[in-house]
């Protein structure tokens, strides 16, 4: 017999009664809301900070922060969505004020210039893969982390939300605080930085398999 996993809606009921629940004086069924969406958060913290420390101190301030305004949420919008731009935003604030110490240490990286809007995964050629499927191997793996540290944290947080956490234009405007046309344009432009970043592996990998020496 098979078992059908729980829809959207459904837990979208349940987190509501959660909250609800939590609400009402029960801490316990806060409990229930960290295990369901906690695994979710870190993903989405890792891949934003890079290093488990950070990606824990961001988990562990996002549902404190959603428990201490949980009045704000009642019953809104979806609690897991809303968790993840909480921490989103305490990601970018923690990634600048990262950003804002290296910086003082060393040069800051040169940004290149603004791209135009446009459907960013049509604009890959056949040829090349995109910055999300050069991430699963595991020879461009650490490439690809340093090149998500090269980005600004709002381009870092808006690539990650959009390629990695499906987010839509909308969430990503509402955690950078912009508007919807200047989130598109951040995130076009962390993908064309991606590409010129992978780029020069790119080539040596496919040169390495045309000449039967790749590892």
């Amino acid at each position: 017999m098979n078992r059908m996993r729980p829809s959207a809606e459904s837990t979208a009921e349940s987190d509501a009664i959660a909250v609800e629940r939590t609400l009402a004086g029960e801490r316990d069924a806060f409990r229930v809301l960290v295990k369901r969406h906690s695994r979710n958060v870190y993903r989405l913290a890792y891949r934003m900070t890079g290093n488990q420390h950070d990606a824990e101190e961001v988990v562990q301030e996002a549902f404190l922060r959603a428990y201490q305004k949980l009045s704000q949420f009642a019953s809104r919008a979806n609690f897991g969505t809303w968790v993840y731009r909480i921490a989103a935003n305490y990601a970018i604030d923690r990634m600048r004020q990262r950003k804002s110490e290296e910086s003082q240490r060393q040069l800051p990286s040169r940004e290149t210039e603004d791209g135009v809007e446009h459907d960013l995964m049509s604009s890959v050629p056949d040829s090349a893969p995109s910055p999300e499927r050069l991430a699963q191997s595991g020879q461009l793996a650490v490439q690809m982390r340093r090149a998500l540290r090269e980005l600004t944290p709002a381009e870092r947080t808006a690539f990650v939300m959009r390629h990695w956490g499906g987010s839509g234009i909308d969430e990503i405007a509402e955690a950078l605080k912009s508007s919807s046309s200047a989130a598109k344009n951040t995130v076009f432009r962390s993908v064309q930085k991606l590409r010129k970043a992978l780029e020069p592996f790119v080539e040596r990998r496919g040169q390495a398999r045309a000449m039967g020496t790749e590892l």
